[in-house]
């Protein structure tokens, strides 16, 4: 497999401060080589469970509500009892804040799942505790270059399912297909791999949500075979609310290759520009001006709600 690389939509920048940094497993806490869940924890054996990523910017969580909203609802859609009302769950995410001293530039990410089983197996009615919750907050930057040069995409032969095969509304912990998709990009030299849904039609990224400009107009899936992402809704309230056009429609390959811009959307990476896909170069094949004015409006809404 080839090393991590510096242009995926993932990547940040190393700090050395999150390796002094605390793990939170239930109640407790573990420096980070120490923390450990069971290997029967339904989690491990199944990916039976859900995750939200968080950023804190300036001493705020940002849209903490969407992200914990979001959570409970997948673990209600699985029938997971987390265990604690939402407002004692954030209070558990700044408690590991508070521990680790964190103010500023931070990533969370809170994982749930339905917890420790009696014998490795699918049956959720073998579970013999609580769920599990595990905190890991880390410093973390988006990578600067990328907003410079952009991602390059492949569009995968996997395809996103539709919501009566696994709604992509629920977070899982289950990623195997997205796994799949992104290592036949990185197999080809891409940083992501772009998804189509049942049809043929541009559905989404393996970990993040796309965009695309024709003009001044935003495009985007309809969102029946995407992932629910908080900072797509942001990215396309940002741009209703400046006045401009955003359809959410069904749209081919042909009409992404003949696109003015594109980007991604992400909780880490907020609004990252795209510059190749498939190969070919996407408008002038560096970050365009509607990328970067979007960029703006979105680090402009941050700072105003953190």
């Amino acid at each position: 497999m080839t090393p991590p690389s510096n242009t995926s939509s993932q990547s940040y920048a190393k700090d050395s401060r999150n390796e002094g940094v605390e793990v939170y497993v239930n109640g407790a806490f573990f420096p980070r080589n120490e923390a450990k869940v069971s290997i029967f924890d339904a989690g491990f054996v199944l990916g039976d469970g859900v995750w939200e990523g968080l950023r804190l910017v300036n001493g705020r969580l940002l849209a903490v509500e969407d992200h914990i909203d979001r959570l409970y609802e997948g673990a209600n859609s699985i029938q997971l009892d987390i265990g604690m009302p939402k407002s004692a769950l954030v209070d558990e995410i700044w408690k590991v804040l508070r521990h680790n001293g964190m103010e500023d530039g931070v990533h969370i990410r809170l994982m749930v799942s339905r917890g420790t089983k009696s014998t490795p197996n699918q049956d959720p009615r073998f579970i013999v505790g609580g769920a599990t919750i595990v905190i890991v907050a880390e410093y973390k930057q988006p990578n600067p270059e990328l907003k410079k040069t952009g991602l390059s995409l492949l569009t995968s032969t996997i395809r996103c399912s539709t919501p009566d095969v696994f709604d992509l509304r629920l977070n899982s912990h289950s990623r195997l297909n997205f796994i799949q998709a992104l290592i036949q990009a990185i197999n080809m030299g891409a940083d992501e791999a772009l998804m189509l849904d049942d049809r043929g039609f541009v559905a989404s990224c393996n970990s993040t949500n796309f965009f695309i400009f024709r003009g001044e107009e935003l495009w985007t899936s309809r969102g029946d075979c995407c992932f629910n992402g908080i900072t797509r809704k942001k990215a396309i309230g940002i741009w209703k609310d400046a006045g401009l056009v955003v359809r959410e429609k069904d749209y081919t390959l042909a009409e992404v290759y003949g696109a003015d811009e594109a980007f991604v959307t992400g909780t880490l990476g907020g609004i990252t520009p795209v510059s190749r896909i498939d190969g070919r170069q996407i408008g002038s094949g560096v970050p365009g001006p509607m990328t970067s004015r979007m960029m703006g409006l979105y680090q402009t809404h941050v700072l105003e709600t953190a």
